[in-house]
């Protein structure tokens, strides 16, 4: 089974590019961050008609999560339980959702940014984390892929120049400590073996020419839990993909199952 996740940055915009991916990679489960849109909304008969079932979550032009698959998509759950929520008043976000795809139990994840250190979504995204973190104690005994944006560098290498995010988010001591709390307890960083760094990113700015520096980030990532990673064959990123007019800025990473 080959399994994806993209921060495709609006669905909307580039669901020709989505299509493709799938058809060019031989796709059988896509899991999607950032589609920007009511479910309504997104265009999904073209996924439909190549034999795709979508499960998708999503309240405005903001966030929004979804799962393609066509090896099935079963006990579908948006949001985990205890998922926290943000704004005033506080409402839940269209930042995970979860379901059985070929007996995969498959969580799209689009962890929140965090803004700066001292902002209250630094605060938010750490206990969403952290509500994560006791909710997938729960999901690593079967085969559980926690995938997605997680926006956190968890190494120095995971960023093009440390330097410059001396103050920044994603790469502050509490982040990289809630993402370590998730290897810690068995779960894997299954594409790592296969795209050793330094300088491989999966997320490059739009400005700045970035992506054409390799000046990026790696911040998108498959977790698998302890059964799930033993079967993992091959993993990549398509850094291709961000590249060309109307990308998005983030790039497919990829990942084959015996």
């Amino acid at each position: 089974m080959r399994l994806a996740t993209w921060n495709v940055n609006s669905l909307r915009s580039r669901i020709d590019r989505v299509e493709a991916f799938l058809e060019r990679h031989d796709v059988d489960v896509l899991a999607l961050q950032e589609t920007k849109a009511k479910v309504d909304q997104l265009p999904l008969m073209g996924l439909q008609a190549r034999g795709y079932e979508v499960a998708a979550a999503g309240t405005s032009q903001w966030n929004g999560v979804a799962i393609i698959s066509r090896v099935g998509l079963e006990d579908v759950q948006v949001g985990f339980e205890g998922m926290p929520g943000y704004g005033d008043p506080v409402a839940p976000e269209a930042r995970a959702i979860g379901a059985t795809c070929g007996g995969v139990r498959v969580w799209s994840l689009y962890v929140p940014n965090g803004r700066k250190p001292d902002d209250p979504h630094y605060v938010y995204k750490l206990d969403w984390l952290a509500r994560l973190r006791e909710a997938a104690l729960e999901w690593r005994d079967g085969d559980t892929a926690l995938v997605g944006d997680w926006n956190i560098a968890p190494l120095d290498e995971d960023v093009f120049d440390i330097k410059q995010f001396a103050r920044s988010t994603h790469v502050t001591p509490p982040e990289r400590a809630a993402f370590q709390r998730f290897i810690d307890d068995g779960y894997v960083d299954v594409v790592r073996p296969h795209t050793p760094g330094p300088e491989v990113y999966t997320y490059w700015d739009y400005f700045r020419q970035r992506f054409e520096r390799n000046r990026g980030l790696r911040i998108d990532f498959v977790l698998g839990s302890p059964s799930l990673a033993k079967r993992v064959t091959h993993a990549f990123i398509d850094r291709e993909e961000r590249a060309g007019t109307g990308a998005s800025d983030h790039a497919p990473v990829v990942v084959d199952l015996d």
